[in-house]
């Protein structure tokens, strides 16, 4: 199939339903989390979910990177945006996710802080540049996808000696986070994966070996498009009951084994490991995200600004938490569609474009 329309074919979409239809275990219940959001809102978007036998579940998992950046971290980003000499930059996704006290980087920007949405990496530079007795900020984040642009725009400010740039990052590992799952006190049950597409372009299909080896768990990389996602569910049923525990991909025509070699080497040549790094719903996970290397010191805005660790709680009554580890599903929410929606987002499963809870509102899932 060469054409995007050819993954959303109705015809195809039924065969697809019945052959999996076919091939389930009656006996059996097949549970699988799907690790990225743009795999949830494509269930929902095409009713994928509604096409799977009873017994096919799928659980939503922590592949949202502004739903898992914790409270504290927005705090400081809007104690940031507070400093008058600052322009902090960042994507629309983040702008209302909401802070301590209900706060938020829309109302510090209604408030008077110099607060700019960008579309790219690119984009902070240029205001960079345009704003040379200012300090521009890059609020950064996202997996693996994301962090290579934020490399090439930290390489190049070096190169220009925009000594008024510097990046706030919040850059987070996808292995990382499927270990945390798979080795929490109280492990979600999860039968198999739906592996990352965008991520896997990047870091390939090798690293999630071990976790076929070591956790026996199946994982299939798999394609944004709905016939991906029903392609990718079969295999997944095929490898459980065979018995079998291997990383296969479906997503082939993107994803390779070794994945981008040349985007890889500039991660591993401008960023290094953190100890430890807080995820929303997963708490701390050790090397689970990324910092910037003594080398480019100089453009780190934690180092800059002497950014102090915040620890904040979600709001009272809010599942995001639990969502993102898989333990439950938006539904199970109790703000869900009353006191949280998308004008009023109680957590961050509701403001983001690949939440679960956006997911779950946009295509009539649930209404208040």
């Amino acid at each position: 199939m060469k054409y995007i329309s050819e993954f959303r074919q109705q015809g195809l979409a039924q065969q697809l339903a019945n052959a999996i239809a076919q091939t389930v275990n009656p006996g059996r219940h097949y549970r699988l989390m799907e690790f990225c959001g743009g795999h949830t809102h494509a269930i929902f978007r095409y009713g994928v979910q509604d096409l799977m036998p009873a017994n096919v579940e799928f659980i939503h998992g922590p592949g949202c990177p502004v739903c898992v950046l914790p409270t504290g971290r927005i705090d400081n980003a809007i104690q940031l945006a507070g400093h008058h000499d600052v322009i902090l930059c960042t994507y629309a996704d983040l702008m209302r996710v909401p802070a301590t006290g209900r706060n938020s980087l829309l109302k510090a920007k209604a408030d008077g802080s110099d607060i700019r949405m960008v579309y790219s990496t690119q984009d902070a530079l240029k205001i960079a540049r345009e704003n040379p007795e200012r300090q521009v900020v890059f609020f950064a984040i996202g997996f693996e996808t994301t962090t290579p642009p934020t490399a090439v725009a930290i390489k190049q400010a070096q190169a220009e000696e925009l000594a008024n740039f510097s990046v706030f990052c919040n850059h987070v590992l996808t292995p990382a986070a499927m270990q945390a799952i798979l080795d929490a006190p109280q492990p979600v049950s999860i039968d198999a994966f739906l592996g990352p597409s965008h991520v896997s372009t990047v870091i390939g299909s090798q690293p999630y070996e071990v976790f076929a080896e070591r956790y026996a768990k199946p994982i299939v990389i798999a394609g944004f498009e709905p016939l991906d996602v029903m392609q990718s569910s079969l295999m997944l049923i095929r490898q459980l009951n065979e018995g079998r525990c291997e990383v296969e991909n479906e997503y082939s025509r993107a994803v390779t084994r070794q994945g981008n070699l040349k985007a890889q080497a500039l991660m591993q040549d401008v960023f290094e490991l953190r100890p430890q790094f807080e995820w929303r719903g997963l708490g701390l996970i050790p090397n689970s995200a990324l910092q910037l290397k003594p080398e480019y010191a100089d453009f780190d805005a934690e180092q800059r600004f002497n950014m102090p660790a915040i620890q904040a709680s979600d709001a009272k009554g809010c599942e995001c938490p639990a969502i993102l580890r898989g333990a439950k599903k938006p539904q199970d929410c109790k703000l869900l569609g009353t006191m949280c929606t998308p004008e009023n987002p109680m957590g961050s499963c509701m403001v983001s474009s690949e939440g679960a809870c956006a997911a779950y509102w946009s295509y009539g899932r649930v209404r208040g």
